[in-house]
């Protein structure tokens, strides 16, 4: 079965749907028996005061200032919603462990890629995409964001930590700049198209073989739905599907380790739900 982090304790409730998401998804997974759960152990403040800022990490710990606590954008600022964070990435690092035990994990999990070492940017507080890169310094750490927005949080941290990769498949444009190790596909959300697509993933993979990468952080963004508000209009579902199932064959014919998150998807909760509970459908039929 997958192994999948989850905790009750990522829930938190928001003026968005983001982190109620996580909760409804992993509901909507139990009854399908088709994963393991593992609830992580909770994560050091020390080691994100290594990953970001530490006065950042501070104001975020106590809620003061509150403006630097809620510069990420979820506000006004609680404990909930700080646990919630901390146990998330704490989640991070075990879904890692588990995918080299296993060659496929998921954590339940989004809130990473826009976040800088100085601050959290667009909902996400902490990169915990770069968190596993700074836990297991021997590790090469391979980012697949396919995220409709830019992983511009990730490419920056790929100057600070020389075993990071990052490479983006994104529609809308969001300030995410190519480094010697942060590499980019923009398709256009509405001239682009699937064959475009398909190219990148192979060029993505063509990037981590060459890098001897030891792990695949798959960011299996759901934003990018034809649906989605911020979605390109020729994506639909069979296509996810099948950018799912392409990027799950690819690491697993090359033997690459492979953990995947959530991350972004706007649409009314139901139908988000499903289209996220479709990744962990498609990652047990090809591995299982």
């Amino acid at each position: 079965m997958l192994q999948v982090c989850y905790s009750p304790q990522y829930f938190a409730q928001t003026h968005t749907n983001s982190m109620e998401k996580l909760t409804a998804v992993a509901e909507a997974l139990k009854p399908l028996g088709i994963a393991n759960f593992h609830e992580p152990h909770p994560l050091s403040i020390e080691s994100l005061k290594q990953l970001h800022a530490p006065e950042y990490v501070d104001a975020f710990h106590t809620g003061s200032p509150e403006k630097m606590a809620t510069f990420q954008g979820f506000k006004p600022w609680n404990t909930q919603l700080r646990d919630a964070v901390y146990q998330i990435n704490a989640g991070q690092i075990l879904a890692a462990e588990l995918a080299w035990k296993h060659q496929i994990s998921a954590n339940i999990a989004q809130g990473f890629h826009h976040a800088i070492y100085d601050f959290g940017s667009s909902f996400c507080t902490f990169n915990g995409l770069a968190l596993i890169a700074q836990t297991f310094p021997n590790k090469r750490i391979f980012v697949l964001d396919c995220d409709q927005h830019g992983g511009n949080g990730t490419a920056e941290f790929t100057k600070r930590y020389e075993n990071l990769f990052n490479y983006s498949i994104y529609g809308l444009a969001f300030g995410c700049p190519t480094y010697e190790r942060s590499e980019t596909s923009h398709i256009h959300k509405h001239s682009g198209n699937f064959s475009q697509y398909i190219l990148a993933i192979y060029q993505a993979f063509k990037r981590a073989i060459e890098w001897n990468a030891d792990l695949i952080v798959y960011q299996a963004g759901m934003d990018c739905h034809q649906n989605d508000p911020c979605g390109s209009t020729w994506f639909s579902t069979e296509l996810i599907e099948k950018r799912d199932e392409m990027i799950f064959r690819l690491a697993k014919k090359h033997q690459i380790p492979l953990m995947f998150v959530l991350a972004g998807g706007y649409q009314a909760l139901p139908e988000l739900v499903q289209l996220h509970l479709s990744t962990f459908k498609t990652a047990h039929q090809i591995y299982y």
